[in-house]
């Protein structure tokens, strides 16, 4: 799809041009004429023009002057300069204003088709390349994210690395972050308006959080953010030198919590509740959180302020009290997340009763109980997001953290429903290959795909969000389906640009960028291969 303007003030050239040259044999869609530079540049404002092709002498612009002008406007834009004259001097300017050819009249059809197919071959291997290296890169950043974000559901909620194995994973995802140095963890819960906004609004708050976290915070800590698996956002924080320990301790922590705070208010029009530790050692991640998760909720959804918790205390409360040492149970060995990854549905089930059977012989305060659930949770979320499942599909109500408050009123009752949500993931994960589980794949993976019509998604990127392989999730998906995942996706982003052409007042390339592409003229080929005609022409038949 290459739209060709032709240029020469000497219109029967144009003239000529257009209605002898086989234009569609060689790959050219649209022919446009103009009789001067000035007409071409105004055509070249309303149309997508991939290549021009210009007379040197024309009265007020010249041919060199229009291409200069192009060449700075439009860099894409192949240019090929038309004239009688042979003029060394007159190449040598073509060839400094980077002309793609140079023909002489009278013209030769077979050079002339050889040079505009040329141009055409050059543009295609630049619009190639061009959206291999954004695509590349949109997928690096993309599978990053995920793969940041997998790991940090996998140390809150109980994965034991090595510092050796850990120290690799941040360098493979380029997180600044050590494992040998001590961090400090915020929880964040959002709040205020942001209580009100649907999934996508919220989707949006998190990044512009996460930025302002980078701005706020970034010159003295290295920061790493993202959306903990209890629906709070969580941020480590390091400091960039080693061995200055001061900025992560005392007022100056409480210094930039708070600076941080005022700037998502003021600039987000919102308000938060914030948790901060101070420094802990990385192979005590999985408590801290544990610890900093139960005083968030402790502070009920209403509660907007940061609170400072004395995490040494905290961490070694457990020898405190009977109720602490009856817990004991859930951190012996085999833990609960082992015997739910490998499918000892029955020792879990043990493990759970002995727990309780302890914590009913001693007075099990809120705080307590909220570890207890805390702890419980952490193993289910686990091993259901391995299994590429959706905890709150299962169980909705366990997984809310306001609802959460009702679970706990008694152990009896927290007993209970960790006895049917062990008994439900036994009959969702035991069966892992049956139609319920595919099914359940599918319409994750077109949930996913509906949402982000706007981004560039890529099957690979797909499949890591649902914990799958590529190749299994593409088999199973055209089994279930009849219809390729790739050819879904492309069909999906199609149906939106139709509705935009259609239903809005949008341009081609305003329409291009909020569908992920990079290019409009690959965005339009798109298009014309799906629905037969170009989105110009869609539109003007509407």
């Amino acid at each position: 799809m290459i739209d060709i303007l032709l240029v020469d003030d000497e219109t029967y050239v144009t003239e000529s041009l257009e209605l002898t040259i086989p234009w569609g044999e060689i790959g050219v869609t649209t022919v446009l004429r103009a009789a001067s530079g000035n007409e071409a540049l105004k055509i070249m404002e309303e149309n997508a023009v991939d290549i021009v092709v210009t007379d040197i002498r024309m009265p007020g612009m010249t041919g060199l002057e229009l291409i200069s002008e192009v060449s700075q406007r439009w860099p894409h834009v192949r240019c090929i300069l038309l004239t009688g004259h042979s003029d060394f001097d007159y190449a040598k300017k073509a060839i400094q204003l980077q002309a793609a050819d140079y023909i002489l009249k009278p013209v030769n059809d077979d050079e002339f088709m050889n040079s505009v197919s040329a141009a055409i071959t050059s543009l295609r291997d630049e619009w190639d390349e061009f959206d291999k290296y954004h695509r590349l890169l949109y997928s690096r950043k993309s599978d990053y994210k995920i793969l940041r974000e997998n790991l940090m559901h996998d140390l809150l909620l109980g994965r034991v690395l090595t510092t050796k194995a850990l120290r690799e994973q941040f360098e493979q995802y380029e997180l600044h972050m050590d494992p040998e140095q001590p961090a400090v963890m915020m929880l964040i819960r959002l709040a205020g308006r942001f209580a009100a906004m649907d999934q996508q609004s919220l989707d949006l708050m998190d990044f512009a959080v996460g930025n302002i976290a980078e701005e706020v915070l970034g010159e003295a800590y290295n920061v790493w953010f993202g959306r903990g698996p209890h629906e709070c956002l969580v941020m480590f924080l390091q400091n960039r030198e080693p061995d200055e320990l001061s900025r992560m301790e005392g007022s100056n922590l409480q210094a930039a919590a708070g600076t941080f705070r005022e700037h998502v208010v003021r600039y987000l029009q919102g308000d938060l509740s914030m948790v901060v530790t101070p420094p802990f050692p990385f192979n005590e991640l999985t408590n801290v959180y544990r610890k900093s998760l139960g005083s968030l909720i402790l502070s009920g959804p209403e509660e907007h302020r940061i609170i400072y918790i004395d995490m040494e205390k905290a961490l070694n409360k457990r020898a405190e009290n009977d109720a602490a040492q009856a817990l004991e149970e859930l951190y012996k060995p085999p833990v609960l997340p082992q015997l739910l990854e490998t499918k000892q549905w029955e020792a879990a089930g043990d493990k759970l009763n002995a727990v309780f059977d302890a914590v009913e012989k001693v007075y099990l305060s809120r705080e307590h109980a909220y570890e207890m659930y805390l702890s419980v949770t952490n193993a289910f979320m686990y091993i259901a997001h391995k299994q590429g499942h959706l905890v709150h599909e299962i169980d909705h109500a366990g997984f809310d953290l306001v609802l959460a408050h009702q679970l706990i009123q008694s152990p009896e009752k927290l007993r209970r429903w960790a006895m049917n949500m062990l008994e439900k993931l036994q009959e969702e994960l035991s069966d892992q290959e049956g139609v319920q589980s595919r099914r359940h794949v599918i319409k994750q993976v077109q949930e996913l795909v509906t949402r982000d019509t706007g981004q560039d998604l890529s099957v690979k990127m797909i499949a890591d969000k649902v914990y799958l392989h590529p190749v299994y999730l593409s088999k199973i998906y055209k089994a279930e389906t009849g219809e390729g995942l790739g050819d879904y996706m492309i069909r999906m982003r199609m149906e939106r640009a139709l509705y935009l052409l259609k239903n809005t007042n949008k341009k081609i390339y305003e329409i291009t960028s909020e569908l992920g592409y990079q290019n409009p003229q690959y965005f339009s080929k798109m298009f014309k291969k799906h629905y037969g005609m170009t989105p110009n022409e869609f539109r003007d038949q509407t």
